[in-house]
């Protein structure tokens, strides 16, 4: 608990640590965060702009009047996306 609290006093710039100015702390924090974040895969991509194409077409038919009575938005981009992955 001591070191999250250390952490976050250090993040919030409340204690200062001498030779280490704000800016390289800065330059230092992004330069970890750009390595330790997860690159997303082709598939994700994939994923997501099939999602994107589904929610459009979503919301022009619930628009249109075109959705089945009762039928939600999971069950909607389900279908949605079976029909987009095989016609790719």
């Amino acid at each position: 608990m001591s070191k999250v609290l250390f952490v976050a006093v250090l993040a919030a710039g409340l204690v200062a640590i001498p030779g280490i100015s704000s800016n390289a702390w800065a330059q230092a924090t992004a330069q970890t965060d750009a390595k330790s974040a997860p690159k997303s895969s082709g598939g994700v991509a994939a994923m997501r702009e099939r999602q994107k194409k589904c929610g459009a077409e979503w919301k022009a038919a619930k628009a249109a009047g075109k959705i089945e009575k009762g039928q939600k938005w999971p069950q909607y981009w389900s279908a949605c996306n079976k029909r987009l992955k095989s016609a790719s």
